[in-house]
């Protein structure tokens, strides 16, 4: 597998306008866009600091992975994901290595990254996802 470099850091959040006013108006990183993820049940808000992202989840659902994160941990770091060349090489190679993964196969996250993500048990304990562009072939 081959990791290009750090896509971004997803951070939970009960509040975008809060974290509006810091990434943006305090730090100045410029708000690219913002993106309902249905199938993870989260409202992004994505910052590009040009070298790397901030992603701000707020959770949609009071069930989502999110709420339930926030609700047990409280705002903060949820995630960091990784850049990978190619997603389904990439999976092969954790399914090789016995790496534990969220799901069997990647799903498509915020900006139509094909994501998936590695159980904090194989990492450490850190929740990572590594995500091709759709674009990359």
């Amino acid at each position: 597998m081959k990791i290009l470099g750090i896509e971004h850091v997803g951070i939970a959040t009960s509040d975008l306008e809060k974290g509006e006013v810091f990434w943006n108006l305090v730090l100045g990183i410029n708000k690219t866009h913002t993106e309902e993820v249905e199938n993870q049940g989260v409202v992004t808000d994505i910052y590009d600091t040009g070298n790397g992202k901030i992603e701000l989840l707020l959770s949609k659902y009071p069930g989502s992975p999110i709420a339930k994160f926030i609700k047990s941990r409280g705002n903060g770091i949820h995630h960091i994901c990784l850049s990978v060349e190619n997603i389904d090489d990439a999976i092969l190679e954790l399914k090789k290595r016995k790496i534990v993964t969220i799901g069997n196969t990647y799903s498509i996250g915020a900006e139509g990254l094909r994501v998936i993500f590695i159980h904090p048990s194989s990492t450490g304990g850190v929740l990572l996802e590594l995500a091709e562009r759709k674009d990359v072939d």
